[in-house]
């Protein structure tokens, strides 16, 4: 059995693929499937695999030194009410002592 999806327009179970794009023979509506498959547009997760969320709090879990300076972040700082962005940092934060920073979720685990 086909596991392509039905035709947005018609419904029709029908369809067909056509290099980057599905294509309905009833209606002859064709769209793109990536837009209809990936469902997960910015789920962040942390070092355990766990769904993280803005205003989580969360603990890094390890020594993370900060660029220019000669201090770092230590093991166990735990940072509250991260915002989630995009791109390769996707935590924001403010860390106390320390000030604003933006943070790789691997180097995170949630509390």
């Amino acid at each position: 059995m086909s596991d392509l999806p039905g035709c947005p327009e018609c419904s029709s179970n029908f369809t067909y693929e056509d290099r980057d794009l599905f294509v309905c023979p009833e209606c002859a509506h064709e769209w793109d499937g990536k837009s209809q498959t990936d469902d997960s547009d910015n789920v962040v997760k942390d070092a355990n695999g766990n769904v993280l969320a803005d205003g989580d709090t969360v603990s890094v879990i390890k020594d993370l030194k900060i660029k220019g300076t000669s201090s770092s972040v230590k093991v166990g700082t735990k940072v509250k009410g991260i915002r989630l962005v995009e791109g390769d940092h996707n935590i924001d934060c403010k860390i106390e002592g320390i000030g604003p920073m933006k943070l790789k979720s691997e180097f995170v685990k949630k509390a």
